[in-house]
């Protein structure tokens, strides 16, 4: 399938449309994780607008800053601020390059998302289960309390002529393939992480997307596979996120909420002018 020229998109963080067509119309090398380099940059801005986050605690960095106007904090678009730098954690085993981290002075890392891409080859996707529960493993062990999330999206890639065998992950009549299936069974028992005493090889949240790869649909998410209301649904992935964030590091720990406790921006942020504020799919944490 040809590569579209859409500069715009590519270098968009404020629409997961954006990150997931160009994860779906990358053509280069994967090693290279220019194929899902957007994805980066659209959960660490969605961490900030949506989540409360401070853009400073993030890497990397997202396009933003923030400035206080009395008891307000004001979002400011800041896009030679941002970063495309990964985070190194010490592990429980060894140290870990960790796609996007989140980290509050004095106590360390709080949060985490590891965000993987699969083009094709989807007989193969249980090869990637034992890096997954390794990886998770080794952070929890150093970092208990840590919100550890998983990202994973799969080119959703129809049966038809053209496609390779190996490579196909929904059927002629547009069903998952069972290679799909059984990997989605193996990620929902990965998830579902509640408190710091709970399995350290389980993450707190898991989230599997399917993008669409049909020319007229191409980035979008399919939602009819993970089901609404499953857990490893896109949108629950961030809910999940914040729900237990706030669990452990603010509400059990009320005498550090000053410094974990998430931000609301004040209505009045010079950010909310952006253009790209006009295209967001979430909604902004504002504050009265």
């Amino acid at each position: 399938m040809p590569r579209r020229n859409r500069p715009h998109l590519e270098a968009s963080w404020s629409n997961r449309l954006y990150a997931f067509r160009h994860f779906a119309e990358f053509e280069g090398r994967t090693q290279t994780q220019k194929h899902i380099r957007p994805l980066h940059k659209y959960v660490t801005s969605r961490l900030v607008i949506e989540g409360g986050f401070h853009p400073d605690d993030l890497v990397p960095r997202p396009p933003f800053t923030v400035r206080r106007s009395g008891t307000e904090s004001l979002l400011v678009y800041e896009p030679k601020t941002a970063t495309d730098n990964e985070a190194t954690v010490l592990g429980g085993l060894k140290t870990k390059s960790v796609d996007i981290v989140a980290t509050k002075e004095g106590i360390g890392p709080v949060l985490a998302v590891s965000c993987k891409g699969m083009t094709g080859a989807v007989r193969n996707l249980t090869n990637r289960l034992e890096e997954t529960i390794g990886e998770c493993t080794n952070i929890h062990i150093s970092y208990p309390t840590l919100v550890f999330g998983y990202l994973f999206v799969i080119r959703a890639n129809q049966e038809s002529k053209g496609v390779k065998t190996n490579d196909v992950a929904i059927s002629a009549c547009g069903e998952p393939v069972e290679a799909i299936v059984r990997f989605h069974a193996a990620l929902s028992e990965m998830t579902g992480r509640l408190g710091i005493r709970d399995d350290v090889s389980r993450y707190e949240a898991v989230s599997m997307a399917l993008i669409d790869m049909q020319p007229d649909r191409i980035g979008q998410l399919m939602t009819s596979f993970p089901a609404s209301g499953k857990p490893t649904n896109f949108e629950s992935f961030f809910t999940t996120m914040y729900r237990r964030y706030d669990e452990r590091y603010v509400v059990s720990a009320p005498t550090l909420a000053r410094t974990t406790r998430r931000l609301t921006w004040s209505p009045n942020s010079p950010a909310f002018e952006s253009e790209e504020f006009s295209t967001l799919d979430y909604s902004v944490r504002v504050g009265a």
